[in-house]
């Protein structure tokens, strides 16, 4: 393992957390609040110290797939870690638990809260909250990936590592190149949605807030309701912000190089769009009796299609009153989640195609047991890793599912609420059902459940493999060596 290499990463990342910093200072220093002066002091240890760790670059920047999810893993525990300090010390949030509950949510954009009034926290917490949102949204090792060279296949490590989905590719030649790429549509798009929502009438703070909790689909908003109290063409801006953030990014990458035809071509983007219309219109026949008009049924249930399949986490409503029919199409969203390559979390809907088509594979193989048959997805022949390891995420996703309910349960509360909560924070959704609907939050939970919820929330984010190989043993073999026994 490139040991000094891993240092060099995490110095990178102390940097650019320490630099980020400097957008709730800058919003502290306007409204005059004296939580400023935290984060100023963590701006500049974290800055420090990330120049300290890297101010040499090594010699050999050459990491392997092991040294890069335990680079990511580590980055992101580390930058959790970070990112929660200001918390604590400005008193806003005093537990350290809760405080590394609220900021992994944040990174993790899962939206799960333990704060009861949002309300009453100061601006540059606010923002804080929310840019955790975006940093998370893209991946800050992604980030890394656009300013910093490295060599020997190191890139790509690191970026399968963090990216969402069962495969990651070079949309141009260099993965350097598609790093820029990616955050300069991200970067566009989040712009785009501040302009629009100020434009239509939401307090330039607010939209700021909310653009950035929608780009990295994360949830956290500035006001005790959620969206409930904005204005009607707000919600539906957002709403359609919200599915674009959830679409594979490979989508605009094509329509900004004139590819037209590949971007339409893309059956995981078709599949999504129409899980969101069949489910939409499901869910408006059966709440439609909830509300004044259609208009407004229709409305509400596009807003909470929109932010659970993206797994966001906002509301306009609560939906916890909905009907059983809608509660059980939402749950199932929440599993299903958004395109690979986005910011959305969930199993992702490209993983769901490859499973029905290997499911239909298998099943011809045994009604034509001589017929050798491939999996294409737009064209190209799935391999059979791939398969595989989609195979062994629904695996494990399975198992780390059915442990954390295991531990969450023995608080006695009622299943539902066990199985939302493990749910929504394992996709990274944010509010579930019963006593963690969107009016409630997680601060009623022991502190064994809130770590099993962080370490759900990470792992979620991370794809699993990476969380997992960072905590496996045999990980470190050989770093580590026992003393030899000295023979008398």
């Amino acid at each position: 393992m490139n040991i000094k290499m891993l240092i060099y990463i995490l110095g990178k990342v102390l940097l650019i957390e320490g630099v980020l910093m400097l957008l709730p200072i800058g919003c502290g220093w306007i409204y005059g609040e004296s939580e400023t002066v935290y984060y100023l002091v963590c701006a500049l240890a974290y800055v420090t110290l990330g120049y300290l760790l890297s101010f040499k670059k090594p010699k050999n920047m050459t990491i392997f797939i092991k040294d890069g999810c335990v680079a990511t893993a580590l980055s992101w525990v580390v930058l959790s870690i970070g990112g929660c300090i200001p918390f604590i010390l400005t008193g806003e949030i005093p537990s350290f638990t809760d405080a590394m509950f609220e900021t992994a949510s944040g990174f993790s954009t899962t939206g799960a809260s333990i704060l009861t009034n949002v309300e009453a926290m100061s601006h540059c917490s606010l923002l804080w909250r929310s840019l955790t949102h975006w940093i998370g949204g893209m991946g800050v090792l992604v980030f890394l990936l656009a300013v910093v060279p490295m060599t020997g296949g190191s890139n790509m490590n690191l970026m399968r590592a963090e990216s969402p989905g069962p495969t990651v590719g070079k949309i141009v030649p260099k993965v350097r190149s598609t790093a820029k790429m990616l955050y300069l549509i991200y970067l566009a798009m989040t712009v785009t949605e501040i302009i629009i929502l100020t434009l239509c009438g939401m307090p330039f703070f607010d939209s700021l807030c909310s653009s950035f909790g929608t780009a990295g689909t994360g949830g956290f908003g500035v006001r005790n309701d959620s969206f409930a109290s904005y204005a009607p063409h707000i919600q539906v801006i957002v709403a359609v912000f919200m599915i674009m953030f959830g679409m594979n990014f490979n989508f605009y990458y094509y329509f900004t190089t004139k590819q037209i035809n590949k971007a339409f071509k893309m059956s995981e983007i078709k599949v999504y769009l129409a899980v969101i219309a069949i489910v939409t219109a499901i869910i408006c026949f059966s709440v439609r009796g909830l509300y004044g008009s259609f208009g407004e049924a229709l409305r509400h249930s596009f807003f909470q299609v929109a932010t659970i399949i993206t797994t966001t986490g906002f509301a306009t409503t609560d939906f916890d009153l909905w009907p059983s029919v809608a509660k059980f199409l939402l749950l199932s969203l929440m599993i299903l989640g958004a395109c690979a390559s986005s910011t959305g979390g969930g199993i992702k809907v490209a993983r769901f195609q490859i499973m029905f088509k290997s499911v239909k594979r298998e099943i011809q193989s045994y009604i034509h047991p001589k017929t050798v048959k491939k999996i294409h997805v737009d064209g190209k022949t799935v391999d059979s890793e791939i398969i595989h390891s989609v195979a062994l995420y629904f695996f494990i996703y399975m198992i780390i599912f059915a442990t954390s309910m295991f531990i969450v349960s023995f608080e006695g509360h009622d299943l539902v609420t066990v199985f939302s909560s493990v749910a929504a924070t394992f996709n990274n959704i944010g509010p579930g059902l019963s006593l963690v609907g969107p009016t409630q939050n997680y601060s009623f939970f022991s502190g064994l459940s809130k770590w099993v919820f962080i370490f759900d929330m990470l792992a979620g984010r991370l794809e699993l493999m990476p969380l997992i190989v960072f905590l496996a043993p045999t990980t470190y073999k050989g770093i580590i060596k026992k003393p030899r026994k000295v023979q008398s």
